[in-house]
Parts: structure tokens; C-alpha cells; sequence
């Protein structure tokens, strides 16, 4: 008899989502979908709002990582008021910015890998779920845990001194920024008390990577196997092929590492992507247009990243970079779960440059907005912390926003994730008449290897309630597990 598995909500994940399972007579798995049953409307609300209004609207899409969509519009607003696609803001406006998007890389990448990841790896994905959690990754590892808070209020503090505030700053705005940073403020992030400094968190992103090391070579048949399948992968570049989280050009490589979107201008963007609307998700699909969206679409995110870069432009984190390509001689890594690696690489790449930006006095300049020849259009595009992030917008005469169109990296990982989560579901739970609770975590395992933000709300930790029942093809519950 035919059954479905329903597990709802997925949890440890921003936002809300459902996993549906289908099995056949045979109890073959035929179709798994990750559904996102959320609506954000967004590109409606900032609609005839001014387009300087844009950078602070935007973010109170995430409390997470508000720092990119304010950015993002930013950018897309430099553009509008004639500053230039990412190249001509003043020194210390862009140096600044920089300063505040790598606080955040820091923060976001340390949260999910240490309270949202961790526990899994700690304890394995079929471990009691009262242990599962970061509570448990407190009261077995109390360093590894304290660390964890440190680097993130660490990145917390970088924002806070760039933005004005941790969460939903006003620091960005079109043309530049409203504020520089203070030698105070420099003094404390640079050379404050240990921990909380930058030489500190540059040794505990080591430290972190170090861990998931030493873990790898222990478990490395579960990290290269878990989920792993083919795709295409996108990102920013610097035009030199750098790994550049806050501003290049859009590369997207093969599954075998062919270049398959060539180093285009952000501004093009539309020329090279569509969206794909399916009836039973609020997300859409995104594809390169001349692949076509059975071929055309694509992983973002760390991963990505470290597939598409030819190199990473600080010591440290180049020579980490260099280790993780080693394991598949160079060619694109299609391991989900070695997300989790290039991620704590990312993030010592973000301590060893925000190390290097305290120490530019560029940072204490005075020059901090430009303008130029106004333009009906904008686009910003950002590597946040998930992956690509575009924000498109279009403004009238009278200065009022007439359209936004924002993909986020999560929209980018739609297709990713639901392949990751068929891919778990055909190897645990085929032929399954009973459903366990590591099933279920297990197919939640390879949804967070990609720290969806599925409505792009803030994380919450507590007992979030699941439902999972098996119902066969008559319609009646042949199985049902609460949580």
C-alpha cells in the first residue's frame, strides 16, 4: 500500500517548512519535496515607499542576517543615485561596509555551525533529541560552547560598531554610509581584553576548523556520503577569481568544474536567470536561463563558493582552502555535508580580514558619501552568509520604489535541498513500516547543511511540537510519532 511521511515543521532551521515522503505499493521512496508554507511579501510592502528607505526596510525581512539585505539594497541603491555597481563609493565607505558584511559572515557562520550543526555531529543525527541541541553541546563540551558565544558576540559587536546596532542597523545608506569608525571603537575590537579581540577570534576559527577536522577523519565515510549528488554552482568572484563576499562578478561552474556562466557584470543579471513557480512550495526555482530549468540550476553557499573561487585572498584561510581541494583533486565538491568545512573556512577568512580592515586607517575617514548622474534601476549583489543574495529595484522620477525583485540564497538552494532531501529519504526510508526518530533528523540533517532561512525570521530555541504520521493509501494512519 502507498504511504506518506509528513514531517512538519522542520526544525533547527530559520523559518517554517514541511517534508513530504512518498512511497509506493513497494515502500520504494517515488517523491520527496521540502515545502515552504510560508508567504513574505516584501517586494509588495516597499512598493512607492523612497528608495532610500529601501536599506532599512528590507532587512526586517531576517533578524538573522539582516546585515546582507541591508547591504544588498545598498548596493542596489548606489547604483540608483549614480555611486556606481560596487566600485565607486569612497575608500572608507566601502572599506567600512566591508567591515560590517564580514561581522556578519562571522556571527551567522559561528551560530549555525555551533548551536544548529553541531549537535548532530556531536552526537549523531539518531541521538535522543533532549540531547540533540545546543543545551547539550553546552553540557558536553562547555569550551566548545563558550567559544561559540564569544565569536558570535564578537561579530555582534563588529556590526554594532559599523550599523549602529547588532540587529537592524541604519549604518548603509544609498551612496555610502552615515558613520565611520571611531579609534575607540577600533581600539576596543582590535586590542580589547582576551578574548574579544580580533587575533582572539582569528585563533578560535582555527580552532573550530581544527574541530571539524579532527571529526572528518574520523567519520569521513558518513561527511563524503551522507548526501551527495551532482550540480552546478554559483557565487561572486572578484574579477581576478578571489573569493569575494562583498562584491564581484556572477561565475557558476559544472559539476565537473566547466565554466557554464562566465564572470558576468551584476547588472546583467536578468539577461542570465529565471524563477520557476511550482504549486506546491511559496518558494520559487531558480535557473540559468540557456540550461534551461531541468539542467539550469544551481547550489550557492559556502560550498559553492569554494567551487567557483580559484583562491582565497588571505594566508590562512588560502591555505585551509588548499587542504579542502585536496580531497577532490581540485575538481568541484559535491558533498553536502563538506558544507559544513568550507563554512568554518569562510569564517577564518572573515576574522583574518577583519583583523586587516581595523588595522586601515581608511576606516577613521571623513569622505563618507558620493553620488552622481541619478538612474531609473538598481541592482546589489551580495554573498551572504547562505549564499548569492540580489536585490533588483526600479525607481520613479518622483523617487518612489516601483518594483523589487529579491532572490535569496535560500530561493537559489530550493531545487539543492529538495534533492538533498530525496537523496537521504531513498537511503534510510525505503521499505520503512515503522518511522524512527533519527529518520526523521536525518532528513533534517541535509536540509541544514544549506542553514536555510526559510522565511528569513529570526531563530528560536525551544521545543518546537512535529507531527509525523504514515498513511497508507486508503488514508488511514498506519503510524504516528509526536515531538
Amino acid at each position: 500500500m502507498g504511504r506518506k511521511i509528513v514531517i512538519e515543521p522542520v526544525t533547527r532551521v530559520e523559518g517554517h517548512g514541511k517534508v513530504t515522503i512518498h512511497l509506493d505499493d513497494a515502500g520504494e521512496v517515488e517523491e520527496s519535496r521540502l515545502h515552504i508554507v510560508e508567504f513574505r511579501g516584501f517586494e509588495r510592502f516597499v512598493q512607492g515607499r523612497p528608495y532610500w528607505e529601501a536599506p532599512v526596510l528590507v532587512q526586517r525581512l531576517c533578524g538573522i542576517c539582516p546585515v546582507s539585505h541591508h547591504l544588498a539594497a545598498a548596493k542596489a541603491m548606489d547604483v540608483v543615485v549614480g555611486a556606481g555597481p560596487g566600485d565607486g563609493l569612497t575608500p572608507t565607505a566601502e572599506k567600512v561596509r566591508r567591515l560590517m558584511h564580514y561581522g556578519q559572515i562571522f556571527q551567522s557562520h559561528s551560530l549555525h555551525f555551533f548551536h544548529l550543526a553541531s549537535p548532530d555531529l556531536l552526537f549523531g543525527y539518531d541521538a535522543p533529541p533532549e540531547q540533540r541541541n545546543v543545551i547539550g553541546v553546552a553540557l558536553a563540551n562547555r569550551e566548545l560552547a563558550t567559544q561559540a558565544v564569544l565569536m558570535r558576540k564578537f561579530g555582534q559587536e563588529i556590526i554594532a560598531a559599523t550599523a549602529g546596532k547588532k540587529i537592524h542597523g541604519t549604518g548603509a545608506v544609498p551612496g555610502g554610509i552615515n558613520k565611520n569608525l571611531s579609534v575607540g571603537e577600533r581600539d576596543a575590537l582590535l586590542k580589547g581584553p582576551a578574548p574579544m579581540n580580533a587575533d582572539a577570534m582569528v585563533a578560535y576559527a582555527q580552532g573550530a576548523l581544527d574541530f571539524f577536522k579532527g571529526y572528518y577523519a574520523k567519520n569521513k565515510v558518513f561527511i563524503d556520503t551522507f548526501s551527495h549528488f551532482p550540480s552546478n554552482h554559483l557565487s561572486l568572484v572578484r574579477p581576478d577569481g578571489a573569493l569575494d563576499l562583498y562584491h564581484g562578478v556572477l561565475r557558476a561552474v559544472s559539476a565537473e568544474g566547466r565554466r557554464i556562466l562566465h564572470d558576468v557584470e551584476c547588472q546583467d543579471y536578468l539577461a542570465h536567470f529565471r524563477e520557476e513557480v511550482r504549486s506546491w512550495s511559496y518558494m520559487k526555482f531558480p535557473y540559468l536561463v540557456h540550461l534551461g530549468p531541468e539542467k539550469g540550476w544551481y547550489r550557492v553557499g559556502p560550498l559553492a563558493r569554494l567551487n567557483t573561487a580559484d583562491f582565497i585572498p588571505s594566508p590562512l584561510a588560502q591555505k585551509e582552502f588548499e587542504a579542502f581541494k585536496a580531497v577532490t583533486g581540485g575538481a568541484p565538491n559535491n558533498m553536502c555535508m563538506h558544507t559544513h568545512w568550507a563554512r568554518l573556512i569562510e569564517t577564518l577568512h572573515a576574522a583574518e580580514r577583519i583583523r586587516e580592515l581595523l588595522n586601515d586607517p581608511d576606516l577613521q575617514g571623513t569622505d563618507l558619501v558620493t553620488s552622481g548622474k541619478r538612474q531609473p534601476e538598481g541592482i546589489g549583489i551580495i554573498e551572504a552568509p547562505r549564499g548569492t543574495l540580489i536585490h533588483h529595484y526600479r525607481v520613479s522620477p518622483n523617487d518612489q520604489i516601483e518594483m523589487a525583485n529579491l532572490i535569496v540564497s535560500t530561493t537559489h538552494n530550493n531545487e539543492p535541498m529538495n534533492r538533498a532531501v530525496n537523496h537521504v529519504a531513498r537511503t534510510l526510508m525505503t521499505r520503512a513500516s515503522v518511522i524512527t526518530e533519527g529518520m526523521m533528523n536525518a532528513v533534517e540533517v541535509a536540509i541544514r547543511a544549506y542553514d536555510p532561512c526559510l522565511s528569513c525570521a529570526t531563530h528560536a530555541y525551544g521545543q518546537m511540537p512535529l507531527e509525523v504520521s504514515l498513511v497508507d493509501a486508503g488514508g488511514h494512519v498506519v503510524d504516528r510519532k509526536l515531538r
